[in-house]
């Protein structure tokens, strides 16, 4: 039965091998300290936080996120450690987050096992002012364990938290772990947020927006995993009624019947059920079937039952290395036993403590593994079943679906980017879909990475697929929007990219000829900007009928070639007011870079490259997952050698645009 806690109250644990779980409305920051039996903690290393995550015993999560799961194995704790606290903080410097606990709903914390049964669970009410906690207190009584809860709250951040269990470089690595978030925001995929109830779902028409919807992408649990459609912007910042997607409420006629519903609010029948699974063997696993999530469409079903692949690998995986973890430190401390007694440090009574002891090791890890490779083997079916169904926007471009290619009537959900897998199981790869429009800019970086050796020597080859990437990319950005609904600028200001950009330039696909020298850059980047102003003044001020009659609506996409060739520190501060700004009115940034090449600005750059989304031409394992922050490896979805489809679907979007204009 789960001990409901309330501050002060301590509860027994019958288990050494823990997972606390906790909850929370927006993305915190969740670390651990090793104390003392008066509480202390020793110094910097006795602190488990995203930049070091990992203690014997303990592992916290690398990066901020609304949930998380953290390992405690007590066994594996030094004999010097009495007190394990967790702690949770809100990240500082994140744009548009909370800067105190009472703005949030309480956070939950659940301490449970390794089979998910909740031991305790104890809800953080009642604080206000505060920004950093101490939730739990795992504490050792007499080679017993237990857990209290806390709820210590500190105004002064995770600072005064560290300062107050006696570390006295306590600023120093709260300003250390603040950072490390920063990197971890810059390198994670965004999850969706959770799913709405049924009751609440509003379904609207797909429209194209100037900026992100105030409800992102909907996700819940592995399998089934449900949405909502994509909503209008909020009432609250009253848009023009000529831009997309930013809608007014219509008025009443005259002389009808007056509608009294809420114009946001339009309820309509549920979905239709998804596709029915076929009959599973007798005694085997339900066998997999493509858009079986919920959802209003088949897109939207696609796109959560992929997302809800993605999760179960990586907790499945985590599940591994967890248990492969525990393996190894329960032999390292057999091991240590034997050794410690002088009597059976020789002989055959240590032989066979050493031969039991690497026998329950690969026991263990045999369990484990068999548990993953068949949670793999489930997964992988279903991947084989998904893939051939995804409709273009998230097919690969080798899937058969652009053979039958007609430009869309309506954006869709998301856009693939590439494909993701682990090294437990290379051959099973997700793919990897971020929602549209797009909340945060590109950066394919053209730089070395952590490839395999060998792979690209050549600083110049590796330019050169960097931008054969991002054309991909945005070819495929205007594929899946409708007839005159996305523009493409391309600065290339030394023109070294003239033979991958070809595709865009032949077909017609460029709003215009890609810039070239310092004065196309200001030329490009004076317009861009022009438009962010002009759109978000019409934004502000509700002044629909302010906005230039000639303004293009439309989504933008501004590719940059060979960053910072050809930009002044003019050109470099409009650059970053576009990658700030310019998502929230539908001006979106394709960074093509070596961020070596700037290293001149130093830090003036940083929040520009911490604000993209790093891609890289090449396989690299530098994306995190945002539940438990494996490193994933990214490989780009570029188009296969010798392959037309590129030059075919970008001449039906011009033909589209043209035949639109008339």
């Amino acid at each position: 039965m789960t001990a409901e806690l309330v501050r002060g109250q301590n509860h027994p644990l019958s288990q050494a091998r823990l997972e606390i779980r906790i909850s929370a409305g927006t993305p915190i920051v969740a670390a651990a300290t090793l104390g003392d039996e008066n509480g202390k903690v020793h110094g910097a290393e006795r602190v488990a936080h995203p930049g070091a995550p990992t203690l014997p015993g303990l592992e916290v999560s690398r990066q901020a996120a609304a949930d998380h799961r953290l390992a405690v194995d007590l066994n594996a704790m030094p004999d010097t450690v009495h007190r394990v606290n967790v702690l949770l903080a809100l990240p500082v410097g994140t744009a548009g987050g909370p800067g105190r606990f009472g703005a949030v709903a309480a956070p939950c914390v659940a301490v449970t096992g390794l089979d998910g049964t909740e031991i305790a669970t104890f809800t953080l009410t009642g604080l206000a002012a505060e920004s950093a906690v101490v939730a739990l207190e795992l504490y050792r009584r007499q080679d017993a364990w237990k857990v209290r809860a806390v709820g210590q709250g500190y105004a002064g951040g995770l600072a005064e938290l560290l300062t107050d269990q006696g570390l006295p470089e306590a600023p120093r690595l709260a300003t250390a772990i603040d950072d490390a978030v920063a990197r971890g925001v810059a390198r994670s995929v965004a999850a969706p947020p959770p799913r709405q109830a049924d009751g609440d779902r509003t379904r609207h028409t797909a429209a194209p927006a100037l900026g992100p919807h105030p409800d992102g992408p909907p996700h819940g649990t592995p399998g089934p995993h449900g949405a909502t459609g994509p909503l209008p912007a909020s009432p609250a910042h009253p848009a023009p009624a000529d831009a997309p997607g930013l809608t007014q409420p219509s008025a009443p006629t005259t002389g009808g019947p007056i509608d009294y519903h809420h114009p946001r609010r339009r309820n309509t029948a549920p979905p239709p059920p998804p596709p029915a699974a076929p009959a599973a063997a007798p005694g085997g696993p339900a066998r997999p079937v493509a858009g079986d999530a919920t959802g209003w469409t088949m897109d939207e079903r696609l796109y959560n039952q992929v997302w809800g692949m993605f999760e179960d690998l990586a907790r499945a995986t985590a599940a591994y290395r967890s248990a492969v973890d525990f393996a190894d430190s329960r032999m390292e401390k057999e091991l240590e036993q034997v050794l410690a007694d002088p009597r059976s440090r020789i002989g055959g009574q240590a032989d066979a403590a050493r031969e039991a002891a690497r026998a329950k090791h690969a026991q263990l890890v045999g369990q484990a593994r068999q548990a993953l490779d068949r949670d793999v083997a489930q997964l992988t079916a279903e991947a084989d079943v998904v893939e051939p169904a995804l409709p273009p926007a998230y097919a690969r471009w080798d899937n058969p679906v652009w053979h039958g290619y007609r430009v869309p009537m309506e954006r869709p959900m998301a856009l693939r980017l590439g494909d993701l897998h682990l090294s437990e199981a290379p051959q099973l790869r997700i793919p990897l879909l971020v929602r549209l429009p797009l909340e945060r800019g590109l950066w394919i970086d053209s730089g070395r990475t952590g490839a395999p050796a060998g792979s690209f020597t050549d600083a110049h080859d590796m330019r050169s697929l960097a931008l054969e990437t991002a054309v991909a990319h945005a070819a495929r950005l205007l594929a899946v929007h409708p007839a005159g609904e996305y523009t493409v600028y391309v600065i290339d200001p030394a023109g070294t990219g003239a033979r991958a950009l070809a595709p865009l330039v032949q077909t017609g696909a460029l709003a215009a000829p890609p810039a070239l020298g310092a004065a196309g850059v200001a030329e490009v980047l004076a317009k861009l900007t022009q438009r962010v102003d002009l759109v978000q003044m019409a934004v502000r001020g509700g002044a629909a009928d302010a906005l230039p009659p000639d303004l293009d609506t439309s989504q933008h996409l501004l590719v940059v070639n060979d960053f910072p060739h050809g930009f002044d520190d003019r050109a470099v501060t409009q650059l970053r007011y576009l990658a700030d700004e310019g998502p929230a009115v539908g001006v979106h940034l394709m960074m093509v870079a070596d961020r070596q090449d700037a290293a001149g600005y130093g830090p003036l750059l940083d929040p520009l490259w911490r604000s993209l989304l790093r891609l890289t031409p090449v396989p690299d394992d530098h994306l995190a997952d945002p539940w438990v922050g494996h490193a994933w490896t990214y490989e780009p979805a570029l188009v296969p050698q010798g392959s037309q489809v590129l030059q075919q679907v970008l001449g039906q979007v011009v033909a589209a645009r043209r035949a639109w204009r008339r």
